[in-house]
């Protein structure tokens, strides 16, 4: 219930992988989530119903009004630094970063969430720019045996242009704006952290990839991309995706 308010909405899977430890057995582990929702704690949301054979993906959880409410008297909540806007991008960056930290975790990195980085000075996930703000997908921060690292999580279903006149996101946007807080360090004065900052896109077009890469331009060496197939978020894929934040 915890990964869920941290992260967002999961898929049966990746709430499988999460507690492996405790629940080897699949099925066990599927009845007690079935049980959580029977007890009002957890619902099944109406969107995951919208793909293209859904009955052959896995169940996708959330946590319900009593879920939350039941979670709050046991620690604080987290759902502030829960992505927001349309429902299937927010699946999507949940399911990445659920991947991470349950990869890094087993690889024996800390996972700094969002929300304790958002809590070192009450800031907000906005990051102000000279014009606007930029907002991050999602945020978290990995330690390694080096030390720590930031990243910023942006995933583009393809959904946005490449270059607007028009003040919205766009793949250009984002790399001016991504370029503005790199070349400033403004997420240091912003959040209060001293260490480096990486973005990591993950993208469903290998096309877009490029195109972005080559917008990013001098600050390229602070982009870390990825490709995942359109569809339903796989654990074995996004396992994949998030492994090339974890040999760094």
């Amino acid at each position: 219930m915890a990964h869920i308010d941290r992260h967002g909405p999961q898929s049966s899977k990746f709430l499988h992988e999460l507690t492996r430890g405790t629940h080897r057995c699949k099925d066990t582990a599927l009845r007690r989530m079935q049980a959580l929702r029977e007890a009002g704690y957890l619902r099944l949301p109406k969107q995951q119903e919208q793909i293209a054979k859904a009955d052959f993906n896995p169940n996708v959880y959330d946590l319900t009004a009593e879920g939350f409410e039941y979670l709050s008297y046991h620690q604080p909540l987290e759902r502030h630094a829960r992505p927001t806007g349309h429902w299937w991008h927010g699946f999507w960056v949940s399911s990445v970063s659920s991947a991470i930290e349950i990869s890094a975790t087993r690889a024996g990195f800390d996972y700094i969430p969002a929300a304790r980085i958002l809590a070192i000075k009450g800031a907000p996930m906005a990051i102000p720019l000279a014009k606007g703000s930029l907002v991050p997908d999602q945020l978290f921060a990995i330690k390694y045996p080096g030390g720590y690292r930031v990243y910023a999580l942006e995933v583009d279903r393809g959904t946005e242009p490449v270059r607007s006149k028009a003040a919205r996101k766009s793949l250009e946007r984002s790399a001016t704006q991504y370029g503005e807080v790199l070349r400033g360090k403004l997420h240091q004065r912003h959040f209060g952290l001293q260490s480096g900052l990486s973005v990591f896109s993950v993208f469903m077009s290998q096309a877009r990839q490029q195109q972005f890469l080559e917008l990013a331009g001098d600050n390229h060496a602070h982009h870390i991309t990825a490709f995942c197939q359109p569809g339903f978020p796989t654990w074995a894929e996004a396992k994949d995706v998030v492994g090339l934040l974890l040999c760094r």
